[in-house]
């Protein structure tokens, strides 16, 4: 077990500093791969594939209901939230409007969105409007109001506890603005995944949860994948894209760890589990294990060329939970790719910043070759 700070155990170093704490819980448990961790009940970390594989797939032992999702109004309902046996009906009513095909018919609609780039600008901002804009057009047409919709994310970019404070009056404006757009389709359907979504029970739920959990984690990735492109002696091709974004999600995953509760006694490579503990994945440890990776902390798109370690790249998840908008969110940023001219870094700080998710500390400042 990592150090700990007395009665409050780790929960002062989780809230300052979680990422050095991970990574000395995972060098301490070695290759073992688990680790436990004191954050005001038990919690146990673990990394490994064969941990990722059983709480990803063991879905009556690991629960999403107590995890740490409940705890954020933008997230706490919808398919996030549940579980097994109804989980598997409710994925099979959503999947078809999340497919691939179906993301396809989005993405003109997406590049027409996509915000002109100056000659010089701050990729994270920058990407946080981009996000903001393309996925309004992928849900809602671009028929959203902007600036309600700016105001309903903002609290996701900012540090904790902001995320987790209720926003009552955003969100009666969110779902009333949700219920104007729904009426309009009913009467004229558009192209769009809100226009599915009716069709689905609770499917402005749905919409409002899935948007949320979206915009962030595409605007962290898309930034990251920016940076690093620009950083490129040569500029990345098309065909180089695919692998230039795998590898940014193998070092930056924007959802860095995931969270269970655990329903039933657990016995784990001799390890007692009770009932109730917090389980966690870490996507962030996973991806940067050096049982697992060559040269783990170095930027090499060129590792894609084979395939990756079973259960070890994990940036949406993995099995029946697997992230419904994966589609999506690769699709948005691999059009931003390929309509951006070739880029160079002036300064920037990508060092990774954790909040709820996981994102460059910013700015990154880059402009046109």
């Amino acid at each position: 077990m990592p150090r700990a700070e007395g009665r409050l155990g780790h929960l002062p170093r989780w809230g300052a500093e979680p990422l050095p704490l991970l990574e000395e819980g995972a060098a301490l448990a070695g290759r073992r791969g688990l680790f436990g961790l004191q954050l005001g009940l038990r919690a146990v970390v673990g990394f490994s594939p064969e941990w990722n594989r059983k709480l990803l797939g063991d879905l009556e032992t690991f629960r999403s209901v107590g995890s740490f999702s409940r705890l954020v109004p933008h997230l706490a309902g919808g398919i996030i939230l549940t579980d097994a046996p109804e989980h598997a009906g409710r994925r099979r009513e959503l999947n078809p409007g999340f497919s691939r095909p179906e993301v396809g018919n989005l993405v003109d609609a997406m590049r027409v969105a996509m915000p002109p780039m100056p000659r010089q600008y701050d990729a994270l901002a920058w990407a946080d409007l981009a996000a903001l804009k393309m996925l309004n057009a992928a849900y809602f047409s671009g028929e959203f109001d902007e600036g309600l919709l700016h105001t309903f994310l903002a609290p996701l970019r900012r540090a904790f506890p902001v995320p987790i404070l209720p926003q009552p009056l955003t969100r009666c404006r969110v779902d009333a603005e949700l219920r104007r757009l729904a009426q309009r389709r009913r009467s004229a359907p558009r192209p769009d995944l809100l226009t599915f979504l009716l069709g689905v029970p609770d499917g402005l739920t749905e919409a409002r949860i899935s948007l949320a959990a979206a915009h962030d984690t595409v605007t962290h990735a898309l930034a990251y994948c920016l940076w690093y492109a620009a950083c490129c002696a040569r500029w990345p091709t098309p065909q180089q894209h695919p692998a230039l974004l795998k590898e940014v999600l193998r070092l930056y995953p924007p959802g860095w760890m995931g969270s269970r509760r655990v329903s039933r006694d657990l016995v784990w490579e001799g390890i007692h589990i009770p009932k109730g503990t917090l389980a966690l994945y870490a996507p962030y440890l996973s991806g940067r294990d050096p049982v697992l990776w060559d040269a783990p902390r170095d930027f090499q798109p060129e590792r894609w060329a084979s395939k990756p370690p079973a259960w070890a790249y994990l940036p949406f998840g993995g099995g029946e939970r697997t992230c419904l908008g994966m589609h999506l969110a690769q699709s948005l940023i691999l059009t931003v790719l390929a309509q951006t001219p070739p880029l160079r870094v002036r300064w920037g700080r990508p060092t990774p910043q954790p909040g709820l998710t996981l994102g460059p500390r910013g700015p990154l400042w880059l402009e046109h070759r």
